[in-house]
């Protein structure tokens, strides 16, 4: 079982909100000084659940991520957790990409290595919880694919998927190679180990280009935007508090029915 596992780098999702700042000329969230960007949490159980189908039928994992020098972090980690190897993708011309940009030229990377039998994503991001990405590469690739799996089997030469919904779990038989998206009801993933860290420091990663990869340009960056970003804010909350009063409790009940009529929230 060859598996290839997309990873983001995000800021950290434990940051409390109100530490964080907004440039809203340029509309990009400022994560604040000192606290370094961690592995998504959903890409973090995609690893894991690649580890799980290597430890019962071997293979090798490949992590990917787009990205600068230090979304390398990521891919340690992930290498840490006991993943074979690990490549980034790193242009400039892949600044400012959205989520399609971002799928189409994980899709090229991913057509260069070729040798596969599953792709995995995290569900989403949680930075921007779009979770387009890993169903944009299906599509791409023209895979079968299954999103929120909450565990995967390998059946001789097919694939069996439970998959999270709303009130239970749906079954698929998916043939491979395949695209799979993976939610938190998986579990805990796994820490990484002390050899394991020790051994994805010495690990070179190699550092792929959008030439390397086959990229046409007019794809990716803020130019190939399939939507525009109008505003980015903080919400602000408000809140009001009105007392009723009476000389009894059946008269402040009496005024409290009749305020919430004219205010209309009975």
């Amino acid at each position: 079982m060859n598996t290839i596992v997309c990873v983001k780098q995000i800021p950290d999702p434990e940051i409390p909100p109100a530490k964080f700042k907004l440039d809203t000329e340029c509309k990009r969230v400022v994560p604040p000084e000192g606290i370094p960007p961690v592995i998504n949490p959903y890409d973090e159980r995609a690893v894991e659940l690649a580890l799980r189908l290597k430890d019962k039928h071997g293979g090798k994992i490949t992590i990917m991520t787009i990205g600068d020098d230090s979304s390398i972090k990521a891919i340690k980690h992930a290498l840490a957790m006991g993943a074979d190897e690990g490549i980034l993708c790193k242009d400039k011309a892949f600044e400012d990409s959205d989520s399609f940009s971002i799928a189409y030229a994980l899709s090229q990377a991913i057509q260069k290595i070729k040798d596969f039998d599953l792709i995995l994503c995290g569900r989403q991001a949680a930075d921007w919880d779009e979770g387009l990405v890993g169903s944009i590469i299906a599509e791409n690739l023209d895979l079968p694919l299954v999103t929120l799996a909450e565990s995967v089997e390998v059946v001789a030469e097919t694939l069996k998927v439970k998959r999270v919904i709303l009130d239970g779990f749906q079954v698929f038989s998916v043939p491979r190679p395949a695209v799979i998206t993976v939610s938190h009801e998986l579990g805990q993933p796994r820490l990484p180990s002390g050899w394991g860290i020790i051994n994805a420091s010495k690990k070179e990663i190699p550092v792929w280009s959008a030439k390397d990869i086959g990229v046409d340009l007019s794809r990716v960056g803020a130019s190939a935007f399939s939507r525009e970003l109008v505003r980015l804010f903080i919400p602000a909350r408000e809140r009001e508090c009105e007392f009723i009063e009476g000389k009894t409790a059946e008269e402040a009940a009496v005024r409290l029915a009749e305020r919430m009529r004219e205010t209309g929230t009975i």
